[in-house]
């Protein structure tokens, strides 16, 4: 299905908007895309909301009192653009290049959140909508939503729902529609190594104290065993066994897609098994010093570790504390970064789910989508769950190759008219599926 021309001029307005959450120094931006966002949702009484952090956008088009409500998730947050150079076009003047849409945010959220959009406002205009919606779209999803806990226990009543469908999420691949079943939690800390109380020359002081780059290093490097294998004591003790379904997967076309001389990973467990249903630690940056002559006084690396099923944040965190020993000469301190979660799950016998896949098989000639879960953290979904007692459907039309988080981000502008089309027939298929029972 073709790209609608106006959805396209619509989401180019929106990724021309530098709304990048953490960078204070983009206050002004995340506020006119929250103003944005509000403006595209006026039929349905959009406004900007106050948190204790970046606002978020409030909407909600009522059918009748007898239908069910859905709660529409999606964040107009982005990542930092990182080294511009490494972009073929600047990250926030949109580029449409062999029919894709290329600027950051493009895939992760503004294409997907413009598909929510696009529908809600089509239903709006035919006078037909099938259930209530009301809509939540957050400024925080890039730093955690640490906002998003204290907001939805104060908007309880305003937020009720039967189901949360998310704008957020990705299919898996562009050659076949799937609907993620499952996320990786998330633990996120900074390990800081302390040394000298100021940078030393390492011609005068080398040799005569620890560098505490050296000393970063040496408990980096005790975290796995060579073959990949978290070594930290109680890491996996709680990790809950997961059977995949018989999923397709070509490990030789994957190593050559990520540009890898070959795979490496946990022993015992395909790569797939690693990517969805095993937990990671992952070093992400490793900072101290500088290509001059000095000891630095300070060292830090940034981990993070994706959690599967049964796993506890702080249980993990706690394992890790146990497990980190200063070396002579420096001491070590560890910073838990706030907003971890738990693992989410969804039923694949839900019946939000098989309205999803029955959407997917009418916009996609009736091929039968896959169940696939998602490496990645969906913080939203398991607050949902946690504060408002509701299960959250994934429905996005990004894919996972389409350079999230990474330059040359882009949303294939196809995905606007499928999006359009696949959402439209969801609304009207969970209108069915959740609403009571007769009689």
């Amino acid at each position: 299905m073709a790209a609608i021309p106006s959805s396209e001029r619509t989401l180019a307005e929106f990724v021309a908007i530098s709304s990048i959450s953490g960078d204070p120094a983009r206050r002004g931006d995340m506020r006119r895309a929250a103003a944005w966002v509000a403006e595209q949702l006026a039929f349905a009484g959009g406004r900007v909301v106050e948190t204790s952090g970046h606002p978020v956008v409030l909407a909600e088009l009522h059918a009748s009192a007898d239908a069910p409500t859905i709660l529409v998730y999606g964040h107009y947050d982005v990542q930092p653009s990182g080294d511009e150079a490494e972009w073929e076009t600047p990250p926030f003047t949109p580029s449409v290049r062999d029919a894709r849409l290329y600027g950051r945010g493009a895939s992760d959220d503004k294409g997907p959140v413009v598909v929510a959009l696009e529908t809600a406002r089509a239903f709006h205009e035919s006078g037909s909508l099938p259930l209530n919606v009301r809509f939540l779209i957050e400024g925080e999803e890039e730093i955690g939503s640490p906002s998003l806990p204290g907001f939805l226990d104060g908007h309880r009543d305003e937020l009720t729902a039967d189901l949360v469908v998310s704008a957020d999420g990705a299919m898996w691949r562009a050659s076949e529609p799937s609907i993620p079943v499952a996320a990786k939690g998330l633990l996120a800390l900074d390990l800081v190594v302390e040394g000298p109380s100021s940078d030393l020359h390492s011609g005068r002081h080398g040799g005569a104290v620890q560098n505490p780059n050296h000393a970063l290093a040496a408990i980096v490097a005790s975290f796995h065993t060579g073959d990949g294998t978290v070594a930290v004591p109680g890491f996996y003790e709680d990790v809950a066994p997961v059977e995949l379904e018989d999923i397709p997967f070509d490990e030789e076309a994957y190593r050559k897609e990520i540009g890898v001389p070959e795979l490496h990973g946990e022993p015992g467990y395909s790569a797939l098994e690693r990517l969805w249903t095993r937990p990671t630690l992952e070093v992400n940056e490793l900072r101290g010093g500088g290509a001059f002559t000095v000891i630095p006084k300070e060292a830090r690396a940034h981990i993070t570790c994706r959690l599967v099923p049964d796993q506890d944040p702080e249980r993990v965190l706690s394992a890790i504390e146990r497990h980190v020993v200063a070396p002579p000469g420096v001491a070590v301190r560890i910073e838990a970064h706030p907003g971890a979660v738990p693992a989410y799950s969804i039923g694949v016998d839900h019946p939000a789910v098989r309205a999803a896949a029955q959407a997917l098989r009418a916009v996609y000639a009736g091929e039968e989508p896959l169940l696939v879960r998602i490496g990645g953290t969906l913080p939203a979904a398991v607050l949902f769950e946690q504060i408002l007692g509701v299960k959250t459907l994934l429905f996005s039309f990004s894919t996972a190759d389409e350079n999230l988080h990474a330059p040359n981000e882009f949303f294939r502008l196809a995905r606007l008219g499928e999006g359009i089309a696949a959402w439209s027939e969801l609304w009207r298929l969970l209108a069915r599926a959740l609403a009571p029972p007769a009689g």
